[in-house]
Order: C-alpha cells, then structure tokens, then sequence
C-alpha cells in the first residue's frame, strides 16, 4: 500500500494521466461543438472572417480562464464556451442580421454575469428562476436543431446518412466520440463534394475582428438576456454542481468574475459567451483523470492550453463549414444536442405541477415567432411563468379544492 492517506497517488498514476484526459476533454469540447458556434454566430449576421474571429476569442479566453484559476485555486476548474447559447443564436436567426446589435447583446450577458459575481443577490434572482421554466425554454431552443439530422436524411441523404450511422455506431460502443466522429465523417463528405476550392478561403490563423458593439434594446431583450439565462442555468449553474459532486468547494465569486469579463471582452471580438463548463468538466474533475484529487488541476490546464491551439484553427474550421450546406452542419449540432435535449426535457416535466407552465414554455419557445422584433425564447420564459403564477393563485387553488 502506498504512504500518504486517502488522497495518496494509486499504484502507476502519474502526471501523464491527467495530461491525456486534459487533452481528451479539449478535442471532445471542441470537436462536439464548434460547428454550432460558428453557424450561430453566422445566424446572427456574422461574416466568415468575423465568425473565425469569434470562434478564436471564446477559445483563447476559456483556455486562458482554465489555466489561471486551475493553477491558482489547484482545482479542475474548467471553462468553455457556452454551447446551449450558441444554439439560442442558432434559432434566434430571424431576431437580427446586424452582428454588431448581437454582439451588444453579448456584451451585456457578460455584464449581467459579472453582476453575479460581484453582486451574490443578483445571482440568486437569476438560480431562483423556476427550474421546469428555464429548462423548458433551453429544449425549446433545442428542439427545432435536433430535428436538423431528420431533414438532412430526406434533403441530402448521401451526405447526412453517413453521419447518422456513423454517431449512432459510435453511441453505441464510444459515446464519447460519437460527435467527433460524425464530425470527421461530415468533414470528409463536404471535401468530397465541394473539392478543395474552399481552401482558397481558409488562412492558416484566424483574423482577429474587432466588432464594434450597437446596443438594440429589442436585440438585447431578445438574445442578450436569454442569452444570459441560458448561460447561467445550463452551464455556469451545472458547473458548479460537478464540482461539487467530485467534491470540490469551488468559490463562486472567481469563476463567475471570469465567465463574466471573459464574456465581455470575447464580444468585442465576435465572441458569445465564456462560462463554466459542465459535461466536460466531470472529464476533467473524475477519478479517471487522476485518482489523487489534489492533481487533477493539471488535466484542466492543459485542456486550457489545447483549446489556445484549437483556437488557431478557427479560419480553417470556418471555411470548411462555409463550403458545406447549412443543414448539414445544423444536423451535426442536432446530434452534439439530443443529449441535451433529454435533459432538458426531463428536468422540465419533473414536477407534475409545473408540466403545463414548462409546456407552455416549450411551445413558444420551439414556435421560432417573433413578436415587435422580440424572440421567442423570451416570450416562452414570460408565458410559462404567466401561468405558472395563475397556477399558483390562492383563489384558483380553493377552487380547486372545493371542486374535489
């Protein structure tokens, strides 16, 4: 038996294991998700130079966010990007096709998260938000992308089929690489049919844009504070309770501080959102990363100095999505988000009691309408918590009672 106590080093760990589940947890995070964030930022108005340009800043800024507080706090605390808010782009694409009001949306998500960390009553007022409402609209926001693959398989089977079959053979025998996979198979197929004329488009490092944010109060109400919601309640809230899991009293003032500036200068570069990251934090923060927790840190770290290095390959990354059809890479998303979905929807309908108010959330939300230039992720949040309160209403409740 090895000396030192519960927290002692098993019998032939050594620092290369958290190094490769660092490594794992960067191409799994990036490789699952960064078509959504490019065609989200593309919903919204971006450019291809400006969507690269907004791919590099989330990458290096949550790269540079993991490795400060992971060494500074010796804790897996893992960032990312946040994927349920590039969907939220994704089916906010009618809201706006001015890049510049979306970024001032972005803008004021990073200074509402940064208002968390500084101010701990304004984050509570945002967790003390209904759980069923908040994930009701996230599956909204899901829902019309993870009906992509179905589409795809009937509009351009040759090209989607494989990708399917590929992710539903890898779910089944390495769910982890399930995505990146159908990616790759996306990825070869594009090449096949488009040559090697989109090349021509792709520069070996990403143009750094700068976006000059515009502050649209119907763009705000409509994608910034949404997108704040869904920051908070499906990344940096989950973020927290994996760590906790794994046993780490993550303070959360640093993390929030950091997801919030993070947010705030990445928008001035095209960039959405930096926050906790939630699925492959558990990677990171498990006893599969090192048995000894005190070490675990280290997989975050270099997980932070691979999504630096991915970030680099954001041109080339954009120009091959730009080559290929747009439902396609939708269908890719839809496959990274059914995962997603399922958790969404469970959590929704949890509670018997709030299954209407979470239903009704979910239909607006999932309808796409937009009402005075406002979206429909806004109007479901506002619906559902409508009759959620009339739900609840002491009269409709005696009524009720004398009615039985």
């Amino acid at each position: 038996m090895s000396e030192g106590g519960p927290g002692a080093v098993a019998p032939g760990a050594s620092i290369a294991q958290p190094i490769s589940a660092g490594i794992v947890s960067a191409i799994t995070g990036f490789a699952s998700s960064f078509v959504l964030v490019i065609a989200g930022l593309r919903a919204v108005g971006a450019s291809d130079a400006q969507a690269a340009s907004g791919l590099l800043a989330v990458c290096v800024l949550s790269g540079i966010c993991c490795i400060v507080l992971a060494s500074s706090f010796r804790m897996p605390i893992s960032f990312a990007w946040s994927t349920p808010g590039a969907a939220l782009l994704v089916a906010a694409g009618a809201t706006t096709d001015d890049f510049s009001a979306a970024t001032g949306a972005f803008l004021v998500c990073g200074v509402l998260i940064l208002l968390c960390g500084l101010w701990p009553l304004l984050g509570r007022a945002i967790t003390s938000i209904p759980r069923p409402l908040a994930s009701a609209m996230l599956a909204g926001i899901l829902f019309p992308i993870c009906l992509a693959p179905i589409t795809a398989a009937v509009q351009i089977p040759w090209l989607a089929l494989p990708v399917i079959v590929t992710w539903l053979i890898c779910f089944r025998f390495a769910p982890r690489w399930a995505v990146p996979a159908a990616m790759l198979v996306a990825a070869i197929g594009i090449g096949i049919t488009a040559g090697t004329g989109w090349l021509g488009n792709a520069g070996v490092l990403p143009e750094v844009t700068f976006v000059l944010p515009h502050f649209d109060p119907l763009v705000i109400v409509s994608l910034g504070l949404p997108l704040f919601i869904v920051t908070m309640a499906g990344q940096n809230v989950p973020g927290f309770a994996v760590m906790s899991t794994f046993g780490y009293a993550v303070p959360p003032r640093p993390p929030l501080l950091a997801s919030g500036l993070g947010t705030i200068v990445g928008s001035f570069f095209g960039g959405h959102a930096v926050n906790l990251a939630a699925i492959t934090a558990a990677l990171m923060a498990g006893p599969d990363s090192h048995p000894d927790r005190s070490k675990r840190w280290v997989a975050t770290v270099t997980s932070g100095i691979g999504f630096i290095v991915f970030g680099l390959a954001a041109g080339v990354a954009t120009a091959l999505i730009s080559a290929a059809p747009p439902i396609l890479i939708t269908a890719v998303a839809g496959l990274a988000l059914l995962g997603a979905l399922v958790a969404a929807i469970a959590t929704a309908i949890e509670n018997p009691a709030h299954r209407i108010p979470a239903a009704a959330t979910f239909l607006v939300t999932a309808s796409g309408v937009t009402i005075v230039s406002i979206g429909s992720a806004f109007w479901g949040l506002l619906v559902g918590g409508v009759i959620m309160l009339w739900s609840a209403f002491p009269g409709r409740r005696r009524r009720s009672a004398d009615q039985a």
